[in-house]
């Protein structure tokens, strides 16, 4: 959560025991109530559009689910902030944690399936999650960049390599500028630092040059680079001999800064920023499972967080699915994503063995899990309704569950009933509300109710009273 100021989504955070109560937080109504609206809309899309304006389509879905998930995250941070009660104060610093978490991986799910970036744009969407979902380092960077004299605060070279790591040159520069301003003797070092970080080639989102431009350009510019560290021109200063060496890409110089990282991911971007710029999104998972290696170096173990990412490296989406069910604590996350992957015609292939595919069993527990709610209940119903095999059979089981305990609620039961031709279910509603009426000596509603039912001689029966 940028500029919040909570920690990063700690995977043993992720790690939550499956409960239904999530359903009971008042913050988290509003991404059932919200995702639902962007849901019926996905399933009503249209599905005539191809190419690159239904995956424009699918990208934008994707992007809505993200926004109502930070906005939850949001409201549950603030909730945390003003919450006077230590377990009510634990109980929503969790739920942010695990919403950051949701985020962290949807965001990159969003990247290699649904928007499918290929090499070149694919480095700068990677390097536009990173510095998204990396918070920890944010107040520190304000506190350098409020303090009266940036260059002599003792974390200034930190906040330079901050920016360096995540690929935020005119940041940095502009750092940079303040040191040589402040410090004469450094004005050229800060000049030819300035230099090739203005000169650094990068990955552009249009079509303006082929990837084999891109790599010569990088060449070029590595080969200057690595000129500058072996002529001395950065030895009498550590700080910038040190970003010259990120520069260059050395895998140690970037580890020496392990805390600025904060997560392998973060090594990752920032390794393939500084020495594969034009990385295939095939050639991820090599990179990938090297930094975990490197970063972790057996001081802990890979964690339910760091899996599910891993699978998403290596493009097993159904990995992906499976991961995030157990380790995440209700259904929503993976029915929603799942749906929309499916809609990316990229679960094809994946029956589950009692001949419902898995978008369907995952809506299917979604919704038996919404019906448990005493309002959320009629969201369910949307999701049955798109579920062509089971749907309609689910349905019927939950709306006979539902207690009538409100004529009101009986009207809004039956209209669902009546809107789908559930014949049998509506004779069951009214007459267990014509037998309540004749209960309360009401017999008028009975009689109404009765008649509704089309039970003919119960209807006599109560006329008769």
């Amino acid at each position: 959560l940028t500029g919040a100021g909570e920690k990063r989504p700690s995977s043993s955070s992720v790690f939550v025991v499956r409960k239904d109560q999530d359903v009971y937080v008042q913050t988290l109504r509003k991404l059932f109530n919200e995702s639902h609206g962007i849901f019926i809309g996905l399933q009503r899309s249209e599905e005539e559009l191809t190419g690159k304006s239904r995956k424009a389509q699918l990208v934008q879905v994707s992007k809505n689910y993200r926004s109502v998930i930070r906005a939850c995250m949001e409201d549950m941070h603030q909730a945390a902030v003003s919450a006077w009660d230590p377990a009510l104060h634990n109980q929503y610093s969790t739920q942010v944690s695990i919403l950051s978490a949701m985020e962290l991986i949807w965001n990159l799910c969003e990247i290699l399936f649904v928007e499918a970036a290929v090499a070149g744009p694919l480095l700068i969407r990677l390097l536009d999650w990173v510095r998204l979902h990396v918070c920890d380092v944010n107040n520190m960077v304000r506190e350098v960049l409020s303090s009266e004299n940036p260059s002599k605060h003792e974390l200034f070279w930190n906040v330079v390599d901050v920016f360096v790591l995540q690929g935020r040159m005119d940041e940095a520069r502009h750092l940079l500028s303040k040191e040589a301003s402040a410090n004469p003797a450094s004005t050229n070092m800060c000049r030819v630092l300035d230099d090739l970080m203005k000169k650094m080639p990068v990955p552009s989102l249009g079509n303006m040059q082929t990837l084999t431009e891109m790599e010569l350009k990088w060449q070029h510019w590595h080969e200057e680079c690595q000129r500058y560290l072996q002529d001395g021109t950065f030895a009498s200063n550590s700080h910038m001999e040190s970003i010259c060496k990120v520069l260059l890409g050395d895998e140690n110089a970037i580890l020496e800064k392990k805390e600025l990282l904060t997560t392998w991911y973060h090594f990752l971007v920032t390794r393939l920023l500084y020495s594969h710029p034009t990385v295939k999104p095939m050639e991820l998972h090599f990179y990938a499972q090297a930094c975990m290696d490197l970063f972790l170096r057996g001081e802990s173990s890979a964690e339910p967080l760091d899996i599910i990412l891993m699978a998403a490296f290596e493009f097993e989406i159904h990995q992906v699915i499976k991961e995030c069910s157990i380790a995440l604590s209700n259904w929503w996350f993976v029915a929603h994503l799942t749906d929309l992957l499916d809609h990316c015609k990229l679960l094809q292939s994946h029956n589950l063995y009692f001949g419902s595919n898995m978008r369907e069993f995952l809506l299917l527990e979604y919704a038996s899990g919404l019906f448990s709610h005493h309002s959320l209940w009629q969201l369910g119903v949307d999701y049955f309704d798109h579920c062509p095999e089971f749907g309609r059979v689910y349905l019927e089981l939950h709306i006979e569950r539902i207690p009538l305990n409100t004529e009101q609620k009986a009207l809004k039961v039956l209209r669902i009933c009546e809107q789908r031709q559930m014949h049998e279910q509506v004779r069951s509603i009214c007459k267990i509300m014509a037998m309540k009426a004749l209960r309360n000596n009401r017999l008028g509603s009975a009689l109404s109710w009765s008649i509704r039912a089309k039970d003919a001689a119960f209807a006599t029966l109560i006329s008769d009273r």
